[in-house]
């Protein structure tokens, strides 16, 4: 879908402004291309950024149960932890890498999310492999179980995003981002970029090869459609697949965007609201789309944002743009 007429002239405006607290600063803005998206989020909702100063920023994970957001900051090998009553501190290091020589420049974890059991599990780029975190979420210690770490013997790449089904299966993409020499690193194993679905019984079934940079994952509310962002050059698309037991049907282009200089950022993450709109990062912010793939705006951000999350009540989308952590008001 080719949408031109829906962006601004302002897009290069850079908003960093005061809200009515003097306190609170805001970077970006909303742009509203679809009357849709009041029932979303205002115009008038400025991003808050809530931290600043990380390498790169990746993986927001909202935990209801402790009203904390998680991030990694992936070049720094450490997941970060936001609340409301101390702001950002440092939760765990190392978060991905667990050796002692990484020769890239990407040894952290990548996406985060919850098991059905409350625990952590990490995309881990410099261990190549999906992980659980064995210790609690309160006490949190670099003691990690694999999940997975091998397609038919050979090392995967460098799991980047995943999401868990309601039956406990695992979906996730391996792009070669955090290999040290990335898709022509020496110690690829694989020879292609591969999303997968990790069985609860341990089975790891390659679900697609034919997505150059498979990236952000996300499933529909009725568990039926998979989303995947390809984060390839210029590219800029996300597709989507009709989930048919361990396989991907109906492959089509979800939703494209038109290349536009001076945009930061490619698709990247996403996540999915339970009436089944998608929040994709990728040039310019986040794109809000609905359930059809039509574009009903965007959060406009002037740092290439990686990934997004939503708190437990869908109020609040937290943005991992660069170097800052970022929360906007839905509502």
């Amino acid at each position: 879908m080719r949408i031109a007429s829906f962006l601004p002239a302002t897009i290069g405006l850079l908003v960093l402004a005061a809200c009515q607290r003097p306190e609170v600063r805001t970077l970006g803005y909303v742009e509203r291309f679809d009357p849709a998206l009041d029932e979303i989020i205002s115009s008038e909702t400025l991003p808050e950024i809530l931290g600043e100063g990380y390498e790169w920023s990746e993986g927001p994970l909202w935990v209801e149960e402790h009203k904390m957001l998680l991030f990694s900051d992936i070049p720094n090998n450490a997941i970060m932890k936001w609340t409301e009553e101390k702001g950002v501190e440092l939760y765990l290091k190392p978060s991905g890498f667990t050796g002692s020589d990484f020769k890239g420049k990407e040894p952290g974890s990548n996406g985060l999310l919850l098991n059905a059991d409350g625990q952590l599990v990490l995309c881990q780029h410099g261990d190549r492999r999906m992980a659980v975190m064995e210790s609690s979420l309160t006490d949190p210690k670099p003691d990690f179980r694999t999940l997975v770490d091998r397609w038919e013997g050979k090392r995967i790449n460098s799991p980047n995003d995943a999401v868990f089904d309601r039956e406990g299966n695992l979906y996730f993409t391996d792009p070669p981002y955090g290999l040290p020499g990335n898709v022509n690193d020496p110690e690829k194993e694989t020879p292609f970029q591969g999303v997968y679905k990790l069985k609860t019984d341990g089975t790891l079934i390659l679900l697609t090869d034919t997505i150059p940079r498979p990236n952000g994952i996300g499933l529909s509310p009725d568990q039926r459609t998979l989303y995947v962002a390809n984060s390839e050059g210029k590219d800029a698309h996300w597709s989507a697949y009709t989930i048919a037991g361990d396989s991907l049907t109906e492959a089509r282009i979800f939703f494209s965007t038109p290349w536009k200089e001076g945009l930061k950022g490619a698709p990247d993450g996403l996540k999915v609201d339970s009436r089944g709109n998608i929040f994709a990062t990728g040039p310019g912010g986040v794109w809000i789309l609905n359930a059809q793939g039509k574009p009903l705006g965007r959060v406009f951000i002037p740092e290439a944002t990686a990934n997004c999350a939503l708190s437990a009540d869908g109020k609040y989308l937290f943005t991992t743009s660069d170097r800052y952590l970022l929360r906007v008001r839905l509502m």
